[in-house]
Formats: C-alpha cells, structure tokens, sequence
C-alpha cells in the first residue's frame, strides 16, 4: 500500500505503482476478507488504484 497519493502524484510513477497495488490487493482477496482491517485494506486499496487509474487517464 502506498502511504501517501496526493494531488501532486507523479504519473510516471503509475506503472510500478499499479503493479503493486494490484498484486496485494489480489493476495489480500486471496486470503478471503474474513474481519473488519482486511474490507479496509481492501477497500483502500481499490481506492488507490482507482486514484492512479484517474489522477494519470489511465484506461482500465
């Protein structure tokens, strides 16, 4: 997970980025979302990414 996106991410960041926030985000499903902390990481997460995939046009 990333710590911080802010407004002023930088885009050529986005490949490496995405790359990794995907791959927890899969082990995470994975693991199956069994209390409370795993929907947030998950969730949060997918906010990221969606973030990157808006923040540099980026089509999914």
């Amino acid at each position: 997970m990333i710590d911080n996106l802010e407004s002023n991410y930088n885009c050529a960041n986005a490949g490496q980025d995405l790359h990794q926030l995907k791959q927890e985000l899969v082990a995470l499903q994975e693991q199956g979302v069994s209390d409370q902390a795993s929907k947030e990481a998950i969730h949060q997460l997918e906010n990221q990414i969606s973030f990157i995939l808006n923040k540099c046009d980026i089509n999914h």
